[in-house]
Formats: C-alpha cells, sequence, structure tokens
C-alpha cells in the first residue's frame, strides 16, 4: 500500500505504551501510511503488570513513530475516569485540528472464573473497555464533520469463537463492544463514519507463559501466534478509503485459530 495514503488523515490510538504491543505496532503502521498519529498511554498500567513497562518508556515510542515523518503526539489518561475519553479526543484536536481515524485498542484485563468474581472487577472491566470505549466514540463523532472519511475501529477478543470461562468479566466487556458495533455503524455511517471490529486472535505481545505459549501455538492451524503486525495491517487497510464500503462487521485476524 502506498506510504502516502493516509497522508493529511489524524488518527487517534489509545492503549499504546509497549513496543511490543497490538498499539504501537498500529500506530507504526499508520504512521508508515503517512497519517499524523496522537496515541494515547496509561503506562502505570502496564508497570503493575508482569511483562513491565516499555523500557525505552513513551519517549522512546514517539522517536520511533517520528522516524516516518509524520506528526506524533501523546497523552497519558485513565479511562476509569469518564472525564478523561473526551479529554483525550479534545487533546488531539487541539494538536491537529480534527481526528479522522479512532482505534479503541486500550483494554484493562484480568483472570476470573464465576467464583472469582467480584463486584468492582466486573465494574472495572464494564468502565474501562465499554464505557471508556462509548465515551470516545461519542466525542470523536462529535468533531467530525466532515462528509466522509471517518473511521472507528474497536478491538475485541475471541469471546465469539471460544469459550474462555477463566475471564468471564474481560469477555462480558469485549462481548458488549462487539454487540455494540453494528448499532454504532447504523447511527454513524449517515455521517460518513464507519465503525468496524476486529478479533485480533491470540496475540504475542510477551504476556504467556512458556507452557500456554506452546499450548495455543500448537492449537493453530498455522502453527504460530499473531503477531501485532498482523491486526495492524488489516486495521490500517480498514482505515483506507478503499474499506469505505465496510461498516458494522466483526473481522477475525487470527490465522485461523480464535
Amino acid at each position: 500500500m502506498p506510504e502516502s495514503v493516509l497522508k493529511g488523515r489524524v488518527a487517534l490510538v489509545t492503549g499504546v505504551s509497549r513496543r511490543k504491543g497490538i498499539g504501537f505496532a498500529i500506530a507504526q503502521q499508520l504512521a508508515m501510511m503517512g497519517a499524523d498519529v496522537f496515541i494515547h498511554s496509561f503506562t502505570s498500567y502496564d508497570a503493575d503488570r508482569e511483562w513491565g513497562a516499555d523500557a525505552d518508556g513513551i519517549s522512546g515510542l514517539i522517536a520511533t513513530l517520528q522516524e516516518y515523518g509524520t506528526q506524533i503526539a501523546h497523552a497519558e489518561g485513565d479511562f476509569l475516569d469518564p472525564a478523561v475519553p473526551s479529554q483525550i479526543i479534545n487533546a488531539a484536536v487541539r494538536s491537529f485540528g480534527h481526528v479522522d481515524i479512532l482505534v479503541a485498542n486500550h483494554v484493562y484485563s484480568t483472570m476470573g472464573n464465576l467464583e472469582e468474581l467480584t463486584a468492582a472487577e466486573i465494574d472495572l472491566h464494564l468502565q474501562i473497555n465499554v464505557r471508556g470505549t462509548l465515551l470516545l466514540t461519542q466525542a470523536f463523532a462529535a468533531q467530525h464533520h466532515k462528509i466522509s472519511g471517518g473511521r472507528v475501529i474497536l478491538l475485541t477478543s475471541g469471546q465469539h469463537l471460544t469459550p474462555m470461562p477463566s475471564e468471564l468479566a474481560y469477555v462480558a466487556s469485549k462481548g458488549a463492544l462487539q454487540q455494540l458495533t453494528l448499532s454504532l455503524s447504523a447511527h454513524l455511517i449517515p455521517r460518513g463514519i464507519t465503525v468496524n471490529t476486529v478479533n485480533p486472535g491470540a496475540t504475542d505481545t510477551a504476556w504467556a507463559d512458556a507452557e500456554l505459549y506452546e499450548l495455543i501455538r500448537a492449537a493453530n492451524p498455522q502453527g504460530r501466534w499473531g503477531k501485532p503486525e498482523d491486526a495492524a495491517r488489516l486495521i490500517s487497510w480498514l482505515v483506507t478509503d478503499d474499506a469505505q464500503w465496510i461498516t458494522g462487521q466483526t473481522i477475525n485476524s487470527n490465522g485461523g485459530g480464535y
């Protein structure tokens, strides 16, 4: 795809805080295609997880993205605060004047089966993953005044393809995003905004232990995990003009697995 295909477009990608993450791969692909990119991060979330924060920090990620010659801006924010989604959109608009593309890649995820569920954990998943994404989409749509070219990409998981009984709160939140896709699309397409959801499948972002890694690798028909750039390539195409006829869809980018 031509490097300048997104020249003049502005993309906001949430959940960009690790070089090994899907969010960074998406931001990198969009910058490579000529878009100016506003990245959102919440680095303390990764710092508190076993995989840790990126060794180069946000400044290192920004420096890499700037190598593609487009403008890059950044803001931190915790979507547990209901005011933050609109603040992030407003910050992107202040930086670039408008936003054409929203990729809601951020996620809150913990393990928990039925017996381990707590009200607090259910609420955290729904507030960050569902409420945060809906409010982002609302604020994005409010500032989009063009008659075409608007793009919203949501990210789900494989809960609609295979049982995930040890991640029930996460499943509830990701299932909600998938079910919202068609209705959001119907509401926004008259304003030139398409809405699609991507399931990236099991993606190697350095979170799985060796046993789980091998289990999933062996179960995939192509004998490997997904790579962050696999999802990024699909998403970067969905936000181009070539994909203007595709909306309201959930697309599985999972190598034929789950």
